[in-house]
């Protein structure tokens, strides 16, 4: 299958490229590289150094059987600062890729969403019926586009994708995150492990947790990708499916903490902060629908080996 892969230089779309390499598919990676690495793209893949307001030569040219969407910007504290930039990009951004794929007579996406579109949930696990009331424009921004997903499949036969879930992590193929502006825990902590910053912020320890600290969900990074392979052929024209992704049962700051000392050997100080403003204690997305309509199952559930793969990848980038 003839697959462009928007975002495909960025952590998670450059998995997903090596994955559909792998499994014999033709790639061309489509990404302005603002936040994503050349150097990421897998070989055997193409390069289109192009935004998606300007994707509609390259669909032209490709003319793809279906389109993978990571392209976006996803820094919460910053959609609240420069929202234009969010709306911008990622609705904007979508609308005209999805505009270049209807002239291109491509009508297959798998879009990247996010669980941020649910908000502070009223439930947890957090189910695919729950309300989404976004707390954030990046959460606001994937709903937008969740939103034209389902207007682009009933008016014009798409046959789409939404794939929501909270933090991914790990690393497969090689490639692990690699972001200029590091918000997320697992390499945050992996940076203190590696001197390149002196200790780890923990934003609240009084939640009501077993140890305190907040819960999350996180999914492997090769997890996620062969979720978005299985949901490639999935739906018929004219739908729009939506599937959470999670690991079930989530796992608290503290763990995380000490399963990064584990792994590298490291003491990782830790300084307490206060809470952050709509840091709900506990978010943790069930999958159960997409095991029981796509098979799909988490094969790596264990904390450590999830935070093993990162610190692997990490330390042989180092050198």
């Amino acid at each position: 299958m003839r697959v462009l892969v928007a975002g495909g230089a960025g952590y998670i779309g450059s998995v997903v490229t090596a994955a559909l390499l792998a499994g014999g598919h033709e790639v061309t990676v489509l990404d302005d590289l603002s936040t994503g690495h050349a150097d990421a793209v897998p070989e055997g893949a193409a390069l289109a150094e192009v935004s998606l307001h300007d994707s509609a030569p390259v669909l032209a040219e490709v003319r793809p059987e279906a389109v993978l969407h990571f392209a976006a910007k996803s820094l919460v504290g910053v959609s609240q600062q420069q929202p234009e930039d969010y709306w911008h990009t990622n609705v904007g951004g979508s609308f005209a890729l999805l505009e270049a794929m209807r002239a291109a007579g491509c009508r297959r996406i798998v879009f990247s969403s996010t669980a941020a579109t649910y908000g502070e949930p009223d439930q947890v696990p957090i189910r695919e019926d729950a309300p989404t009331r976004p707390t954030n424009t990046y959460g606001a921004s994937k709903l937008a586009v969740d939103h034209m997903l389902t207007s682009y499949a009933v008016a014009h036969g798409f046959a789409a994708v939404s794939l929501r879930y909270f933090n991914v992590a790990g690393a497969a193929y090689g490639l692990g995150e690699r972001h200029a502006t590091e918000t997320h825990l697992i390499p945050l902590a992996l940076q203190v492990a590696s001197g390149q910053r002196d200790s780890l912020t923990v934003y609240g320890q009084d939640y009501p947790t077993p140890d305190g600290t907040c819960i999350r969900d996180y999914v492997h990074v090769e997890d996620l990708s062969d979720a978005h392979l299985l949901a490639l052929p999935a739906p018929a024209a004219g739908e729009h499916r939506v599937y959470n992704l999670g690991n079930g049962t989530g796992f608290s700051v503290q763990q995380v903490v000490e399963a990064a000392r584990e792994v590298t050997g490291h003491p990782i100080p830790v300084t307490i902060g206060e809470r952050r403003a709509g840091d709900p204690a506990q978010l943790v997305a069930s999958s159960d629908r997409i095991r029981a309509d796509l098979g799909w199952a988490p094969k790596h559930t264990d904390l450590v080996g999830i935070v093993r793969d990162a610190w692997d990848v990490a330390e042989a980038r180092r050198g």
